[in-house]
């Protein structure tokens, strides 16, 4: 018989770490192969971690909310409680058909666990890179500091320039946000300017309830606001006419579950359309630098989907490379991801690399909305929910009113280097892909 050890995984090529959410399983409990043993949490996503064996876990080595590092023995497994030995698995690759090579079993004192859990920042909801927890560890930086950083990193992210910058103003009241419930104001940096936002004091009623939010919305109002300083937000608005589109889907999804196996929404066709008008507008498929002067153009067109989790919170998982896929390519990605988003079965590389976002406010029944870009993109498409309308219809005989498909598309976009006639040229070919579907497209 022998002792395995769990293994923190590898989640993606940026993750180095991961904050353990909750044991699914106790010290004592019976496992069984692929049965969730735990589940982590990343800057990017969270997870389930199914166990590599069957047996009984025999030992927990970190405790809910600490932060561990990818590769990390986290927990032993036995085939036998009595077993004194356990075999060493790779963190990168787990092969469940291998048999387990067995070594003499490491005795982790809880000494060497708790120096390990020290000095990780285990308290905070946000994401620091081993070097820039390494340069706080040795200026001694507390973990309330370093939360009050301003990143101007991916997703507001802390880098080693942020906190390099931030050392030689570590004393000046401005160089922080202050984070007071007895203060108000805050002041928020960038690499370009300072200000500051009063915000107002917020009473509790007797009967009101205060709840705290979750990790993932604590996260998504940290980038909305970050997005909102960072980019001057301009939205443009188009109404298409869907009709033959309509038409078209409705005659062919029956079809198309039949022959692949895959249910056809409207997501795939409009993805394939944004795709197609990045090509003809490939300056609204980029970024700009850390420095706000440079733009960086994307040679890849990967195209975020914004998808709802049952917790109602919203994640972005990517379709990589969209313009290299065709119709049926796209529609397999889209419902691949969309079921595991909403199992927690996403990886960390599934939701990052996005240079542009589609979300589809349709299908809570709005007719438009105004969304806020996903940095360090520069755009953001809303769709609508589409709606039959009396419409002019022109004919060869003459004008004509008839009952016609229309929705509303909005656009995001960043103001700095999307002006308002990229902005609209784009949203404008958009709609028309939309509007010119061909009626006998093959299925």
């Amino acid at each position: 018989m022998a002792n395995f050890d769990l293994i923190m995984p590898k989640m993606g090529e940026s993750v180095a770490e991961a904050t353990i959410i909750k044991w699914t399983k106790k010290e004592g409990d019976s496992i069984k192969l692929d049965e969730t043993v735990l589940e982590i949490a990343t800057d990017k996503v969270d997870s389930e971690i199914p166990s590599p064996f069957e047996g009984i876990l025999i030992k927990c080595l970190f405790k809910e909310g600490d932060v561990v590092q990818v590769g990390s023995i986290i927990g032993i497994i036995s085939s036998d409680e009595k077993s004194v030995v356990h075999s060493i698995v790779s963190p990168t690759h787990i092969d469940n058909s291998a048999k387990p090579v067995l070594t003499p079993e490491i005795n982790i004192s809880n000494s060497i666990i708790t120096e390990k859990l020290q000095n990780n920042y285990k308290n905070s909801d946000k994401f620091y890179s081993p070097l820039v927890k390494s340069i706080a560890k040795e200026e001694g930086i507390s973990i309330t500091e370093l939360d009050e950083i301003m990143g101007s990193g991916q997703d507001g992210r802390v880098t080693k320039a942020d906190i390099l910058n931030y050392l030689p103003n570590r004393n000046k009241p401005s160089s922080i946000t202050t984070k007071s419930e007895n203060n108000t104001t805050s002041s928020l940096n960038s690499s370009q300017n300072n200000f500051t936002i009063n915000r107002p004091a917020v009473s509790v009623g007797a009967e009101d309830e205060v709840i705290e939010m979750d990790r993932m919305r604590k996260i998504i109002a940290e980038n909305m606001v970050m997005s909102k300083h960072v980019a001057p937000h301009v939205t443009s608005y188009v109404e298409a006419d869907v009709t033959n589109l309509v038409l078209w889907r409705d005659k062919a999804k029956k079809e198309f579950e039949k022959r692949d196996g895959e249910k056809l929404t409207f997501t795939p066709i409009f993805i394939e359309a944004v795709a197609k008008a990045i090509k003809d507008f490939p300056m609204i498929n980029v970024s700009v630098d850390n420095s706000g002067t440079k733009i960086i153009i994307r040679k890849n067109i990967n195209i975020g989907m914004a998808a709802a989790l049952p917790s109602g919170n919203l994640i972005v998982p990517v379709i990589k490379n969209a313009d290299q896929k065709n119709l049926l390519g796209i529609t397999k990605s889209v419902n691949d991801l969309a079921n595991r988003a909403r199992k927690n079965k996403l990886l960390p590389d599934e939701i990052q690399g996005g240079t542009f976002t589609l979300t589809n406010v349709g299908s809570f029944g709005n007719l438009m909305g105004t969304p806020i870009i996903l940095q360090p993109q520069v755009a953001i498409l809303a769709v609508g929910s589409i709606k039959k309308k009396p419409a002019v219809i022109e004919t060869p005989q003459g004008d004509t009113i008839g009952v016609r498909q229309f929705m509303y598309l909005s656009l995001s976009y960043d103001h700095r280097v999307v002006d308002g006639s990229l902005g609209g040229s784009f949203l404008r070919r958009v709609a028309d892909y939309l509007e010119n579907w061909d009626l006998n497209k093959l299925v």
